[in-house]
């Protein structure tokens, strides 16, 4: 048996930096995942980057969704990649939770409890304090991230069941109250 950790990284307060927590609580609502072996946890990180390690350590596979810094890259563009082979133009030094996570991550490899890690980043567009809510760019992204996270877990051995029609619009307006800065989790 696998376990597998959906994880949601971001800041909700700033515009496209909250992709990775409304992402995360938008397929929460709207799938209901199966397996007969593997257990899929889907949580919002947040903004907590060194103190979710205690969590992480505990997956075999972590899927990561987040913004990733892209200089050749336009905003919206979608990216799924294994973590041990990132592509080349992926630049770690984007906002301060990005190189926070980076830094989680590369602790977690020095003593060896880094589960297999796979990351879904999308390139933000603006990075602006006290906006709730995404970019037109990052709004139109949601679907390829969709669709990309979907046919990853059913090559897992996952049945995806869309159990509601809600859009990620109504889900942002209560991301504060849903984890934002601490971590919340929904066993599927």
């Amino acid at each position: 048996m696998n376990n597998i950790l959906l994880l949601g990284i971001g800041n909700v307060l700033y515009a496209d930096e909250g992709v990775g927590v409304h992402f995360t609580n938008y397929i929460k609502d709207k799938y209901q995942f199966s397996h007969t072996e593997h257990l899929l946890d889907i949580i919002d990180g947040g903004t907590l980057a060194q103190g979710l390690i205690p969590l992480i350590s505990r997956y075999d596979k972590l899927i990561i969704v987040d913004t990733v810094n892209c200089t050749t890259a336009n905003p919206g563009e979608v990216y799924f990649f294994d973590f041990d082979q990132a592509p080349a133009e992926i630049d770690w030094q984007g906002s301060a939770h990005e190189v926070e996570m980076l830094q989680t991550l590369t602790m977690m490899d020095m003593v060896g409890d880094r589960p297999q890690t796979q990351v879904l980043g999308v390139v933000p567009t603006v990075i602006e304090p006290m906006t709730l809510g995404l970019t037109p760019s990052l709004h139109a992204a949601i679907p390829l991230m969709e669709r990309t996270l979907i046919n990853y877990l059913e090559q897992l051995g996952f049945n995806t069941k869309a159990q509601t029609q809600i859009t990620i619009d109504e889900v942002i307006p209560d991301a504060y109250k849903r984890g934002g800065n601490h971590a919340t989790s929904d066993s599927v």
